[in-house]
C-alpha cells in the first residue's frame, strides 16, 4: 500500500510516493517559480499549475503502479480566481507573498477594524473580483492551491479546502468553523464562490483524471504537513523549518485559542489539522528570511560557490570574529513585525574574513530562529523541549549546530529534506486505512540525526544588534498587520 503526494511548494511542484514504512520515493520534481512582473507582484499560471500536477503524478502513478490515496500539500493562501462556467483561471493567480493589497489591508483595519496582512486570501479575492465586469462575478470561484489541485485532479468535481488552509485566508471563521459572513461581505466576496471546508484527513472525492481514479483523502497546509511529517502530534512537540524563510509550529492539542489575531508575542493561532471528530490547533511563528540570507552570500555577494559551500566556508572561521550579522532582508517578523527593519551587519574590523562573515550569517539565523522559539513558548504556555528541523538548511550540519546552541536543547534533524511530502502522505493514509492512526503513521518516521548544544550563544549581544537593526524605514515600520 502507497500514497501519492502532491506537494506544491512557493518554487516548484513534487510528485512522490510513501510507502506504508514511510519510504519516500521522490520520483519528480519540476520548478514553477512565480513571476515578479514589478516589484511587489507575484504571481504564476493557475492553469499551468494544475497541468503540471497532473502531468507529474500521472507519471509517478505509470512508474510504480497503482496508488492507495491521493495527499495534497501547498503553499497557502495563494489565491486563484477561476469561471465555473469554463473551470479555468481568469487571471494570474496571486501568490501569498505579493504585497499589491497593502493599501486594501490598512483600510480594512482603518474602516472596519479587521486585521488582515497583505499575504492573506481576502484582499488577493477582493482585488482579483476588482479586475472583472460585475455581471461575471457570479460565475467567479475561488481556491487556494490545494483547492485548485484537487478541482484538475477531479475533472472539476470538486471544490473543497480544509480547515489548515481555509483558517488561514482572512475570510474563516473559528467559531463557526466556516467561512464568515461578516468578512466576505466586507471584501465582497460570495461565501458561496468559496469552496466546502472539509477535515484535512478524510475522504474528499476521487481524482478521475489519474489512472485508477485513486481518492483524494488528505489536503493540508504546508506547514502543519511538516508538523505532522515530523511527528508533532502531541501538545508542546514543535518543529522548525527553515527553507527561503522559517516557521516554527507548535503542536496544542484539542485546546483552542483564545485569540484570532496575532497573540503578545507575535505569533498566530493555526489549525493543525482537522478530522470529521473536529479540530486540533497549533501556534506558528514567522522568520520573513532565512535561506534567503545564504542566497544573498551566493548569488548577489558571490562570497560562496552555492549554499552547501557555507557550511564548509564557516566551520573554517570556527566563529563569526565578532561579527553579528542580523537576517532581516525582508524586515522582521516574530515577534517584533517590524517591516522595516533590514538586514544589518555589526562589529566588523580590519582582520574579518569572509569565514568570519558567513559564519556570522548563519549565526544570526540562528538567532532568529531562538527568537521564534522563545516567543512560541510564551504565547502557547508550552515548553518546548527539543526541536525538529527540517528545510533546506537542516543539511547544513554548521547551521545547525549553532540553532542547537541558540536554543540550548537538542535538534532532531528530519530524515527527509522536505517533511511537508511526508506529513501530507500520513494525513490521507489515515483518511484511507493505509495506517490505523497517525500515532502509527508517524512511529515510522524517525530523525536522521540529533545535534545536542554545545556552547551557548550569547542572546544579550544579540538582543543589542536586533535593536541597531529595527525601524530602519520608518515609514514602513509603522505597518501593523
Amino acid at each position: 500500500m502507497s500514497v501519492l503526494v502532491i506537494d506544491v511548494g512557493t518554487t516548484g511542484v513534487r510528485a512522490a510516493v510513501v510507502t506504508e514504512h514511510g519510504t519516500v520515493s521522490e520520483l519528480h520534481y519540476e520548478k514553477f517559480a512565480p513571476s515578479s512582473p514589478s516589484p511587489g507582484l507575484v504571481e504564476f499560471d493557475a492553469d499551468r499549475l494544475g497541468e503540471l500536477c497532473l502531468l507529474l503524478a500521472t507519471k509517478a502513478i505509470s512508474e510504480v503502479g497503482p496508488v492507495s490515496c491521493v495527499g495534497i500539500t501547498n503553499q497557502r493562501a495563494s489565491t486563484i480566481a477561476w469561471d465555473v462556467s469554463t473551470g479555468n483561471a481568469i487571471a494570474p493567480a496571486i501568490g501569498w507573498q505579493d504585497l499589491r493589497t497593502v493599501g486594501q489591508c490598512i483600510e480594512a483595519r482603518a474602516k472596519h477594524g479587521i486585521a488582515v496582512a497583505p499575504n492573506q486570501t481576502a484582499t488577493k479575492a477582493q482585488w482579483l473580483l476588482q479586475q472583472v465586469d460585475k455581471s461575471t462575478r457570479s460565475r467567479i470561484r475561488f481556491s487556494t492551491v490545494e483547492s485548485w489541485v484537487a478541482h484538475v485532479l477531479s475533472n472539476g468535481s470538486i471544490h473543497v479546502t480544509d480547515h489548515t488552509n481555509a483558517a488561514v485566508t482572512g475570510l474563516y471563521d473559528p467559531r463557526t468553523n466556516e467561512w464568515s459572513d461578516e468578512w466576505c461581505q466586507v471584501f465582497g466576496v460570495d461565501p458561496a464562490s468559496m469552496p466546502a471546508i472539509v477535515p484535512s484527513i478524510g475522504v474528499v472525492g476521487n481524482a478521475t483524471r489519474l489512472p485508477g481514479s485513486p481518492v483524494i483523502t488528505g489536503m493540508i497546509g504546508d506547514q502543519q504537513a511538516s508538523l505532522m511529517g515530523q511527528g508533532c502530534i502531541h501538545p508542546g512537540a514543535a518543529k522548525i523549518t527553515f527553507g527561503t524563510g522559517g516557521m516554527l509550529d507548535q503542536f496544542r492539542g484539542d485546546l483552542p485559542p483564545t485569540t484570532t489575531a496575532r497573540a503578545a508575542n507575535g505569533t498566530f493561532p493555526i489549525v493543525a489539522y482537522s478530522t470529521s471528530a473536529g479540530l486540533t490547533w497549533g501556534t506558528e511563528a514567522i522568520m520573513l528570511s532565512a535561506g534567503s540570507n545564504v542566497e544573498w552570500l551566493c548569488d548577489d555577494l558571490g562570497l560562496v560557490a552555492n549554499p552547501a559551500d557555507t557550511d564548509r566556508v564557516a566551520a573554517q572561521a570556527g566563529d563569526s570574529g565578532g561579527a553579528l550579522y542580523v537576517p532581516a532582508l525582508l524586515g522582521l517578523g516574530t515577534p517584533y513585525w517590524d517591516y522595516g527593519a533590514r538586514g544589518t551587519l555589526l562589529g566588523l574590523t580590519r582582520g574579518t574574513t569572509r569565514e568570519n562573515i558567513v559564519h556570522a550569517v548563519l549565526e544570526g539565523v540562528a538567532q532568529r530562529g531562538a527568537d521564534l522559539v522563545e516567543s512560541t513558548e510564551h504565547d502557547s504556555g508550552m515548553r518546548i523541549d527539543r526541536m525538529r528541523m527540517d528545510g533546506g538548511m537542516s543539511r547544513n550540519e554548521t547551521f545547525v549546530q549553532l540553532f542547537a546552541n541558540a536554543v540550548n536543547r537538542p535538534v532532531d534533524v528530519c530524515a527527509v529534506t522536505e517533511a511537508t511530502t511526508l506529513g501530507a502522505a500520513f494525513a490521507a493514509g489515515v483518511g484511507a486505512g493505509v495506517w490505523s492512526s497517525l500515532d502509527e503513521a508517524t512511529s515510522t518516521s524517525t530523525p536522521l540525526r540529533t545535534v545536542e548544544p554545545t556552547q551557548p550563544l550569547d542572546r544579550e549581544a544579540w538582543a543589542e544588534a536586533l535593536s541597531r537593526a529595527k525601524a530602519w524605514i520608518p515609514a514602513l515600520s509603522a505597518l501593523d498587520f
